[in-house]
């Protein structure tokens, strides 16, 4: 695992702690590998999800240090979305 995946999922771990996702997202991050929630569970796993969230390393790590909004990221085109939007705008919401 990528320092930057175990970065991401450390920090989803905390942001997910007494919440939970209606379903299951995957995060992929460019050449580094996937993250994945299910419920409130978070792992380093590359699985099938209701959606899935795909950027660069730079992208993820200044939506996880709070530096990018999702949506902004995802309306200038440097975060693509794939699935349920509706559960990528509840995720963004714990981001």
């Amino acid at each position: 695992m990528s320092e930057i995946v175990e970065k991401a999922v450390t920090a989803l771990q905390k942001r997910m702690e007494g919440k939970s996702l209606p379903g299951s997202v995957r995060f992929v991050i460019a050449d580094e590998g996937s993250v994945h929630i299910d419920g409130a569970e978070v792992s380093a796993i590359d699985a099938p999800a209701d959606t899935t969230l795909t950027a660069g390393a730079d992208v993820f790590e200044r939506i996880l240090d709070g530096d990018l909004d999702p949506t902004t990221a995802f309306m200038s085109g440097r975060l693509r979305i794939e699935g349920d939007m509706g559960l990528a705008m509840k995720l963004a919401s714990l981001l």
